[in-house]
């Protein structure tokens, strides 16, 4: 065995330690917390996609920490090239479920961005921390925020081009909220491209766009690389917003829900032991850099895990509103207003032609009873209303309570 190689495994030896000493796992129960009753997970071996994001880090760390077994279940990761590749690996069931956008699923189910199916959203798995970078080329032009952006495509005209992480993500709604809200039309005044996570560093390095959206740790990589600047993280767009989730097809809920209750438990618990302490968010930074999840520098992802951020022209700051994977369940309850809000801004830039049944489609899509399960068993605390509202940068609020009349609220549209 080589010293690297021992090195690794000892490492992963104390990762499992930690988390045994930090959420009071008995080793001995692991194998044995469920009966061989009617709660028994129906299939043993879960096979679970996700992208190298940052915000993987709570399915990792479920498997990582074998979480897993302690509620009867093998979490297999499969580290995936695309949401395109997500999306077509959980509608043919390649994947059981994946680390994926809100916006994937619910674009599924009603049968935009892809082929429709019935799909269901577990449970949240982040909040916050994403970014949108600006290329350092119009960062030494003045354009570094969204007016002073606005006024540069005004002076220079051509094509401007920039990226999301597919049709209707989180962050190509992130992206063209933000664009609008400065009276750019991300549909007549520039081009948004989809470009997978991994690559957005590289695309923007040899010009391919002068700015993208995506989740960490590919926003501290740009500046890093000394190729872009932060123009504004998502927190600042949308304080707490929803982001990742667990999802899966609704077929897959119906066939095997016990199954279900225990990934979420195990990634529930990963997700807490996370936010427990920042020695937990230091270990989680090392593991998924590793080449065999996110592939890059533990320090692309530990500045801002831990709320410390720069934007690349000299500005530090500490932000408690970094990325957070539990937060007291505040985190992982799947509201209804949350994916209501995704089908608002697909409707308002054309992906949807007409209204769709907003709250009728969360309510198939979210999981709520079956995440009151997981809840009730792991002793966090639920909501009372399936609806928040939210007021977001430009001032305008969200609730949930008329998506129609909020769809068509907006100035700058399709």
């Amino acid at each position: 065995m080589t010293d690297a190689l021992k090195f690794k495994l000892s490492r992963r030896t104390a990762l499992k330690a930690a988390a045994a000493g930090a959420v009071g796992i008995a080793p001995a129960l692991r194998a044995a917390v469920w009966a061989q009753g009617s709660d028994k997970p129906e299939k043993t071996e879960v096979k679970i996609g996700f992208i190298p994001l940052t915000d993987c880090a709570s399915v990792v760390m479920a498997s990582v920490l074998g979480l897993d077994k302690k509620y009867g279940v093998k979490i297999t990761l499969s580290k995936e090239a695309s949401w395109a590749g997500v999306r077509d690996k959980l509608v043919n069931g390649e994947l059981d479920m994946s680390h994926v956008l809100y916006g994937l699923i619910y674009g599924v189910h009603v049968g935009a961005g892809g082929p429709k199916k019935d799909m269901a959203v577990l449970m949240g798995l982040n909040r916050n921390g994403q970014a949108i970078t600006l290329s350092k080329t119009l960062a030494d032009k003045g354009a570094v925020d969204g007016p002073s952006l606005a006024k540069l495509m005004a002076k220079e005209k051509r094509e401007y081009t920039f990226a999301g992480t597919f049709p209707t993500s989180t962050h190509t709604m992130w992206l063209n909220y933000w664009l609008s809200a400065s009276g750019i039309s991300p549909i007549s005044d520039a081009k948004v491209i989809v470009v997978p996570p991994p690559q957005m560093v590289a695309n923007m390095r040899v010009g391919n766009m002068d700015g993208f959206c995506v989740g960490e740790p590919w926003g501290q990589r740009a500046i890093i690389d000394k190729i872009g600047v932060t123009a504004i993280t998502t927190q600042d767009i949308w304080k707490d917003h929803p982001e990742k989730v667990l999802g899966t097809r609704a077929e897959f809920v119906k066939a095997n829900p016990n199954t279900c209750r225990a990934v979420m438990m195990a990634v529930m618990e990963a997700g807490k032991w996370i936010d427990a302490n920042l020695q937990n968010k230091a270990k989680m930074a090392e593991t998924v850099a590793e080449k065999s999840y996110i592939n890059t520098s533990v320090d692309a992802i530990n500045q801002r895990i831990l709320g410390r951020y720069e934007n690349g022209m000299g500005k530090t700051w500490d932000d408690p509103n970094h990325m957070k994977f539990f937060d007291d369940g505040q985190v992982n309850f799947p509201y209804l207003s949350d994916g209501m809000w995704f089908l608002t801004q697909h409707k308002r830039w054309g992906i949807l032609k007409e209204h769709p049944d907003y709250l009728g489609v969360a309510k198939q899509i979210n999981q709520i009873d079956l995440y009151k399960d997981v809840a009730g068993a792991m002793k966090v605390s639920v909501p009372k209303d399936p609806l928040r509202t939210s007021k977001l940068f430009d001032g305008v609020v969200w609730d949930g309570k008329d998506p129609k009349k909020y769809a068509e609220s907006f100035r700058v549209q399709a």
